[in-house]
């Protein structure tokens, strides 16, 4: 198994790693290396593509620079590998919103994680990112996702899930369609009465990038997108 990394944004690259899953279903999972003074990584990918994953992550800088090890919330995908990269990295911290760290991350991970606070800035040296508390969306009290400031890269972890390999590193062509077929067939959204006002507040920040978490990056409108997903959501559950 081999991952393949791309950069997407100024000092932003995708890992991707395209899986076969029983029955011949392929899905993709990605993680997003932003390189800086203190460089972060947001997700870790399963414990068991620490291997390609690391060693794509290599190939831009050494492993051990990682100083953030970013999650939105606890799944394996989000963290699995997190104790592998902490190891490798000996400066790096779990970067995690208060929930998921209150709940899970003192517990599970080897070293102490930060957690940031809804709408706090986190300075990496050229870049800025913030974190916004997003419960339950799409699922998980502890959810939360990062917005890179500098280039307006959001990383929204799993909405727009796009099914298939995802070999495109950046598209800007739909995404909503094939991600609302993959919702409709498998919904993984919690559908709580916040949602539209967590995604307005969201399309407010004007993303142009979209680092999603499975399937293509995308770049474009993020506000517009954001709102549409919204129109989807409000239409009516699958």
């Amino acid at each position: 198994m081999d991952s393949q990394i791309t950069e997407i944004a100024a000092d932003i690259y995708r890992i991707h790693t395209p899986v076969q899953l029983p029955g011949g279903f392929t899905f993709s999972f990605n993680q997003y290396l932003l390189v800086d003074e203190e460089p972060l990584l947001f997700h870790t990918g399963p414990r068991k593509l620490f291997a390609p994953v690391s060693a794509a992550l290599a190939r831009v800088m050494p492993l051990a620079r990682l100083r953030h090890v970013a999650l939105s919330h606890v799944e394996a995908d989000e963290c699995g590998a997190m104790n592998e990269f902490l190891a490798a990295a000996p400066q790096a911290a779990p970067l995690c919103g208060r929930i998921a760290a209150m709940t899970s991350m003192e517990d599970l991970a080897e070293r102490a994680p930060r957690a940031l606070a809804d709408g706090e800035l986190l300075c990496l040296g050229r870049h800025t990112v913030q974190w916004f508390d997003t419960p339950h969306l799409p699922h998980g009290w502890e959810c939360g996702l990062l917005m890179d400031t500098t280039t307006r890269t959001f990383f929204c972890g799993d909405l727009f899930t796009q099914p298939g390999a995802g070999d495109q590193p950046l598209t800007d062509a739909d995404i909503l369609g094939p991600s609302e077929a993959f919702r409709q067939a498998m919904d993984y959204f919690a559908h709580v009465p916040h949602t539209p006002a967590t995604l307005e507040r969201l399309a407010t920040q004007a993303p142009r990038t979209l680092a999603c978490m499975h399937g293509s990056a995308w770049s474009g409108d993020g506000g517009a997108l954001l709102r549409d997903l919204a129109g989807c959501l409000a239409a009516g559950r699958p």
